[in-house]
């Protein structure tokens, strides 16, 4: 079968089309995201309402770039566009879009131009996210899934980023222990199978993303902040230079929970910083001083190591307790080079040599369509179908920024 799946959960709007077999065997036919970050960059995060204004401009010509990617765009010939210009469904498009004219502009001569493509199901991120972006991706999917016909399947961010893992990885053994770390979201999850799942632990405030995120901007280093630290980090270890003039607290690192806590080690950091070299418009002559710049750099590392060493410490935790055989990363966050060598130093560590770390690929550890397509794979069986003249299920998928992995 073949998937055509929608995110819009934050700040990237990502289509992907897949081809799956019965057996779980998959073939990505094509992967675009359109990413926001240069437009929230100047802001030091995202605004949901700018988000979403953008998602409205994006997700058509993403879908464009997709479909052809996947050689899967056809024109319909003119005759074809003249008999579509009174289709009945364009008069429900209208009504599901009351709210989202941008994405309705482009999106009616969109349908009117082309063929609807050889795809059996529609998958699109319903929850956790941003609910005003949730809403522009699960609109867009239930008016493709009316005008085309095709049944859609709503699906959970979170579980995205563990399911995404197998598009290379065949032979899982559970149970697992998935540590889905992001700028929106630190959780603990224990994997007893496909789609049965316990949340072990999360973050009592800020994700570790967000930390990275508010830290660089103490540091004054821009948005976002986990790439920009990771960098200066590196630089620094390059340069043999010892970070020991800075010391970091690692919150709950030794509580007997799997639950986390970033906000104290932003707090530690804004604290040390004014100590130091006082308030923000003294750090901002302050960094570009030779000895500023080398201060910032080993604050990099320490900030870094601390979320590092506070991650791993209780992700290893929940693997001896629950026996685990697989630690899965996933999210943004797990793109970080290191977190990956020291997560598989102590996995190479442990007395089980059995025990396995798998991630993703750096480019699909951050939000993207093929894993929402993943995810609608093993879920194919909730999809809801539209129905002309019936009531429409599909009517049922509701966007929730709340939204909790289901057991």
């Amino acid at each position: 079968m073949r998937i055509l799946a929608i995110e819009t959960s934050c700040d990237d709007t990502g289509i992907a089309i897949l081809e799956a077999g019965n057996a779980g065997n998959f073939k990505v036919l094509s992967n675009i995201v359109s990413s926001q970050t240069k437009i929230h960059k100047k802001y030091g995060g995202v605004y949901p309402a700018m988000a979403k204004r953008e998602h409205q401009r994006n997700l058509v010509p993403v879908l464009i770039n997709a479909l052809k990617q996947a050689k899967l765009l056809i024109s319909k010939s003119k005759i074809q566009i003249s008999k579509q210009i009174q289709n009945p469904n364009f008069k429900t498009i209208k009504i599901i879009l009351e709210r989202e004219p941008e994405l309705l502009k482009k999106l009616i001569p969109f349908l009117q131009k082309y063929e609807k493509p050889d795809v059996d199901l529609i998958s699109v991120t319903n929850g956790p996210g941003l609910e005003p972006c949730l809403w522009v991706g699960v609109n867009f999917a239930k008016c493709l899934s009316c005008f085309w016909n095709i049944p859609v399947v709503p699906v959970d961010h979170i579980e995205s980023h563990i399911l995404v893992n197998f598009l290379e990885n065949k032979d899982i053994k559970f149970p697992a222990i998935a540590l889905v770390v992001s700028g929106g979201h630190t959780q603990i999850i224990l994997v007893k199978k496909i789609c049965k799942y316990q949340i072990l632990g999360e973050t009592r405030d800020d994700a570790a993303g967000e930390c990275f995120d508010k830290c660089a901007k103490i540091l004054g280093l821009g948005y976002p902040g986990g790439p920009i630290i990771a960098q200066l980090t590196t630089e620094a270890r390059h340069l043999h230079r010892s970070p020991a003039s800075v010391k970091l607290p690692r919150p709950m690192i030794s509580t007997k929970d799997y639950d986390f806590s970033f906000s104290g080690l932003k707090t530690a950091v804004l604290y040390a910083v004014e100590k130091k070299y006082g308030q923000a418009p003294l750090r901002s002559a302050f960094s570009r001083t030779s000895e500023g710049r080398q201060y910032i750099k080993q604050m990099c590392v320490e900030v870094q190591q601390a979320i590092i060493d506070v991650l791993i410490k209780k992700t290893m935790k929940a693997v001896r307790d629950y026996k685990a055989k697989t630690i899965i990363l996933g999210g943004g966050v797990s793109a970080n080079s290191e977190l990956r060598k020291q997560f598989a130093r102590h996995c190479e560590g442990e007395a089980r040599s059995n025990l396995k770390l798998i991630f993703p690929k750096p480019n699909l550890s951050t939000d993207n369509g093929l894993m929402i397509a993943v995810t609608g794979f093993y879920h194919k069986k909730n999809a809801l179908r539209y129905s002309s003249g019936q009531v429409a299920n599909w009517k049922e998928i509701q966007a929730d920024g709340n939204l909790r992995i289901s057991k």
